[in-house]
């Protein structure tokens, strides 16, 4: 009986110290934040003025309410990249409103933030948040860049993560998060993750990887652009092939865009430049069934790439573009032999093929036995290839 009583009183004590050590984490976490909070609002102007190209280049979340908001949209309720423990990589974080809402989640939302920010201003501001909380480490590197994520290897904060099948599900663990700077990088950037997600590689190499990304509503448009917009490009096609994309929050609650965003436009600015103009959330998921097959990637590159140079072009004038001979496909493309449904209307413009129109003639000039040797596309940067410009 002694021994029960003193199991149990050693099982109450602990159950105590633990319960002692939780509620001062959360004590010690809540007065830190509230002891390095974000600048102040009428502050930000004139401690990061749109003079500076890389703040005139980049949209940071302003509003701690709207950073709330987003985090919430993000990692809660019937979010598709929803889930706890999560293991976030943070990119392009601005001064940390956001990181600083994704922090005052419930304990069992985020187990680690790691925070990429490359411009010397904005750096202190989310640096100081490693001392806030034990959960954050930040990195003075560019997401842009593919050695930023070697680096984040090499000092082992993915090595609790596991490299999942891509069967097994969306990742319960590792989540990208990025404010998209609005660049041509930043197009570029956006493009090679849609690029990555097919051939498994950069941190789909650990599985199907959510992501929330915050971006220009102009570039959310070409993202998403359905076959015969105006909008559709190539990134519209990956996109559909590759991944399942949603708004995070309703559009209408990110406007107007200087009530939640910085820079704010200027109080003297006639024009309504891209840079402000109305921003949109969406969370991401890579398909399990991946229409672009691993060995097909550099395949569907290059035919997007040159055909939609001449993307107001009906296919069978511009499929020449190709490669010599190339209008030979036309024959194979439209065979009465085939089933309907594996036949391409040539008479369509590019812009106006549909995902299985484009699928066909990938396959069927992968089997084309005159198709150029070498695909790859020349001079390629950024998480694909070795160089990045940031915000420096």
């Amino acid at each position: 009986m002694r021994r029960s009583l003193l199991r149990i009183g050693t099982s109450s004590l602990r159950a105590s110290k633990r319960t002692q050590a939780c509620t001062t984490l959360k004590y010690f976490r809540r007065r830190f934040h509230d002891t390095n909070p974000l600048p102040p609002e009428d502050e930000w102007r004139t401690r990061f003025p749109s003079s500076v190209v890389a703040v005139r280049d980049r949209v940071s979340v302003r509003v701690p309410d709207t950073a709330s908001l987003l985090a919430e949209g993000f990692l809660e309720g019937k979010s598709i990249a929803a889930g706890d423990n999560k293991v976030i990589i943070e990119v392009y974080p601005g001064p940390g409103a956001l990181s600083r809402a994704l922090l005052h989640l419930s304990d069992k939302r985020v187990k680690r933030l790691i925070i990429l920010e490359p411009w010397k201003d904005f750096y202190p501001c989310v640096k100081s948040l490693e001392e806030a909380d034990p959960r954050v480490t930040v990195l003075n590197l560019d997401g842009y860049v593919w050695d930023s994520y070697q680096t984040i290897e090499d000092q082992g904060l993915l090595k609790d993560v596991v490299k999942q099948d891509w069967n097994a599900g969306v990742h319960p663990q590792l989540h990208f998060i990025c404010q998209m700077p609005n660049t041509v990088h930043g197009e570029q950037f956006l493009s090679q993750i849609f690029r990555c997600i097919p051939t498994r590689s950069w941190l789909f190499q650990y599985g199907r990887v959510p992501m929330s990304l915050i971006l220009n509503q102009a570039v959310a448009d070409r993202l998403v652009a359905p076959h015969s917009s105006k909008f559709r490009g190539k990134v519209a096609v990956l996109t559909e092939a590759t991944a399942d994309v949603q708004f995070a929050v309703r559009p209408s609650q990110l406007e107007p865009y200087d009530d939640h965003f910085h820079p704010v436009t200027p109080p003297t600015s006639t024009v309504n430049t891209r840079r402000h103009q109305p921003h949109v959330a969406l969370n991401v998921v890579p398909y399990e069934q991946q229409l672009i097959n691993i060995d097909e990637a550099d395949h569907w590159d290059y035919v997007l790439r040159r055909l939609f140079v001449l993307k107001s072009t009906p296919l069978k004038k511009a499929i020449s573009n190709l490669a010599p001979g190339a209008q030979s496909l036309l024959k194979i493309l439209t065979d009465v032999n085939l089933p309907l449904q594996e036949r391409v209307n040539v008479d369509r413009k590019v812009k106006e093929l549909s995902i299985k129109d484009w699928a066909l003639i990938v396959r069927a000039f992968k089997n084309w036995p005159f198709a150029p040797d070498d695909l790859t596309f020349i001079n390629v940067e950024g998480i694909i290839g070795k160089r990045g410009n940031g915000g420096n």
